[in-house]
């Protein structure tokens, strides 16, 4: 049994904890962690404890395809492609198949394994809970799909329909769906990267590598101090998993706060507030200048303020590059922020023309959001690659007239510290915040984001039962600062600057971005 748990639509009611407590626990006031392949002795609990959420927030493994009516796509085309076998590409080939489609389907993506979830990598696998090779994702049985897995997409021939691959061969294709996602940016320095003892966290293999080192026994001593380089979700992920295994760690972050790519200043200096309490040596508005290593491991970090840090273990956490480099010369409409596609997942051109056959879908995908005037959106979201997954998956088998817009809200959650942080709509797309609930000295609060007068996005730390109600303010565009009564709502709501930072610091901490309305835009700042 495979279980992954939905954790934007999670609200921490607990039901599942209570069903199957060896299974599922909650962290904190409503954070909530659990097994992805629990042991056939509690399967018949995780069943229940599924079946009772009241948001439906847990997924086990998919049942076979039932009887769906066969579909044919237009000019009987029978063969689809997909680049990238994480979640969106696995979730499209689902509902693929979902929707009827019976030909040829092919899954590529470079990393050996089938399709796993990453978010635990950096909380339960990294701290020994769980295997960093036990979070596959539940799948269906009967996929009937062909899968090219450890070997890489380097071209795309529009011409001839054909994905190129490093192995020297080719597949052809009648529909193309991209879906090659992130990868995490290295360190800069090839030579320093090299050194036994710098990491980053992306991948399963980067989890296997980052918890050998971190956790105690084997054939490595416990590292002394790990620095991690870069606060926003996965590097402060990272360190607080650190602090739960009693590791000494500093923080080292180049924007005023942590998180501040993400949630701006204000929400950033309580993410700061909180790391300190934890134990953290957290060193803001300071970057990481050198690394010395003694021949093979590293040894010790040389910050711009000055001072020098003994280190055992490095964890470069300086966000994501989107895997684009292999479209370069597609004539599509690539950059640093993804690949531009319409509202319906199609792909544009570099003249802004849009594709009929190329689509494209999660981490990697740009698109237009009617509620943020139509601005394209990049995302680096887990609900985000579902959904735009299985309305690409559709549209590439409709006719036209029977197509799907994909209006997904923003929305994203991290668990550090023991505290829940969830968000939705875009914060960072604000001039104005306000805690309009609950208490920030009590760590538990709703902060809400206002751009020009209208509400764009809310932050809860500890409140997430709240944020489908600021989520409906949102989709209305209802006026900032909220005026209506609320429990545990402060007596006064007084508005400040959000603090946003530069669109540099944004390029690389923020997992949803506002990026204008040109899909030929090539330049991330």
């Amino acid at each position: 049994m495979h279980v992954v748990v939905d954790l934007t639509k999670c609200q921490g009611y607990a039901q599942c904890a209570f069903l199957a407590p060896s299974a599922f626990q909650i962290q904190g006031d409503e954070a909530l962690v659990y097994d992805p392949e629990p042991g056939e002795e509690q399967q018949e609990r995780v069943r229940r404890a599924a079946a009772a959420c009241p948001v439906q927030a847990i997924q086990i493994d998919r049942l076979a395809t039932q009887d769906m009516p066969p579909v044919r796509i237009r000019d009987g085309a029978s063969r689809i492609v997909v680049v990238g076998a994480s979640l969106a590409g696995l979730r499209a080939a689902e509902a693929l198949r979902e929707e009827g489609y019976t030909g040829a389907l092919t899954l590529i993506d470079d990393e050996p394994y089938g399709p796993y979830d990453r978010p635990p990598l950096s909380k339960q696998a990294l701290s020994g809970r769980i295997r960093p090779d036990g979070t596959g994702l539940p799948r269906r049985p009967d996929l009937d799909a062909q899968w090219r897995l450890g070997v890489r997409a380097t071209g795309l021939d529009l011409a001839l329909r054909r994905v190129q691959l490093g192995d020297g061969t080719s597949v052809p294709f009648d529909r193309l769906l991209i879906a090659t996602g992130v990868r995490a940016r290295p360190w800069p320095d090839p030579v320093e990267a090299a050194l036994d003892g710098m990491f980053v966290l992306r991948t399963r293999d980067d989890a296997v590598r980052l918890q050998h080192h971190l956790t105690p026994g084997g054939d490595l001593p416990r590292p002394g101090r790990v620095l991690v380089v870069g606060a926003g979700f996965t590097g402060s992920e990272v360190a607080s998993t650190c602090r739960q295994l009693g590791l000494d760690v500093t923080v080292a972050e180049a924007a005023g706060t942590p998180l501040a790519g993400a949630l701006g200043g204000l929400v950033g200096g309580i993410a700061a507030d909180i790391q300190r309490e934890h134990g953290v040596d957290l060193r803001c508005g300071v970057t990481v200048e050198r690394i010395d290593g003694d021949g093979t491991r590293v040894r010790r970090a040389h910050l711009s303020d000055g001072t020098a840090l003994d280190v055992d273990v490095v964890v470069a956490a300086l966000g994501g590059i989107r895997n684009v480099e292999w479209l370069a010369s597609s004539g599509l409409a690539v950059g640093p922020w993804g690949v531009a596609c319409d509202a319906g997942c199609r792909a544009f051109d570099v003249n802004g023309v849009v594709t009929d056959d190329i689509f494209v879908a999660g981490d990697v995908a740009r698109s237009p959001n009617a509620m943020f005037g139509y601005q394209f959106l990049a995302l680096e979201h887990w609900a985000n690659a579902v959904s735009q997954a299985e309305v690409a998956a559709h549209n590439m088998v409709s006719d036209e007239s029977e197509r799907w817009p994909h209006l997904h809200m923003p929305q994203f959650w991290s668990l550090q510290f023991g505290t829940n942080i969830k968000s939705v709509g875009v914060p960072t797309f604000a001039d104005e915040v306000a805690v309009t609930q609950g208490s920030v000295a009590e760590r538990r609060f709703t902060a809400v984001y206002g751009y020009k007068g209208r509400i764009t996005g809310a932050v809860t730390f500890n409140q997430a039962k709240w944020l489908p109600f600021y989520r409906h303010l949102i989709e209305q565009a209802a006026p900032f600062p909220p005026a209506f009564p609320a429990v545990d709502r402060p007596d006064d709501i007084l508005p400040v600057p959000a603090d946003v930072p530069s669109r540099t610091l944004l390029a690389r901490d923020a997992t949803v971005v506002v990026t204008g309305h040109r899909p030929t835009t090539v330049r991330s700042a």
